[in-house]
């Protein structure tokens, strides 16, 4: 998979939802930080890391490798590119990681987690209901339910995004 390049200082959200589409499974923080500097930006493995550290960016998730031996590696979300574009805006505009961590970010992690700990549930769903054919109250349970989580997700995101504008409204007025 190529990474791809692009100027520095326009992260639209076209490139943004590329990269997550190429890297469904996630990416390496090398990855990540390869992505960064091909713009043109500077970011190094020990700033991506410590922003993870301090709950700006997800977690990794411990991938195991094939082979013998192999080990595993860490696979970060392809949206942390998107928070940590996110972030560098932020910052760009004054506000301290102490701001960031209090009134913006506080819980769209969380939220990104949900929405990834849902696609996992519906896969096995998925999965289970499609070894039990002509089970229509399984199907529909399933779709209804499906609706739900994606609307639940929607809206929380929506609170966020709210909270997140008057945060920053807030420090444009002081």
């Amino acid at each position: 998979m190529t990474l791809p390049t692009r100027n520095k200082a326009l992260w639209t959200d076209a490139d943004l939802a590329k990269i997550e589409a190429d890297f469904p499974k996630g990416m390496t923080v090398q990855q990540i930080v390869e992505t960064f500097t091909s713009s043109g930006e500077r970011l190094s493995e020990a700033s991506f890391r410590k922003y993870v550290q301090l709950g700006l960016l997800p977690r990794s998730v411990r991938v195991g490798r094939k082979g013998k031996h192999r080990g595993s590696q860490g696979l970060y979300p392809s949206t942390a590119i998107r928070q940590l574009v996110h972030l560098r805006r932020l910052m760009a505009q004054g506000f301290t990681i102490e701001e960031i961590q209090r009134e913006f970010l506080f819980v769209r992690g969380d939220i990104e987690a949900l929405g990834r700990q849902l696609a996992r549930v519906f896969d096995a769903l998925d999965s289970a209901v499609a070894e039990h054919p002509g089970d229509e109250l399984a199907d529909r349970g399933l779709e209804e339910a499906r609706q739900l989580a994606t609307s639940l997700v929607a809206k929380l995101e929506a609170v966020e995004r709210r909270l997140s504008m008057q945060a920053r409204m807030a420090r444009a007025v002081v």
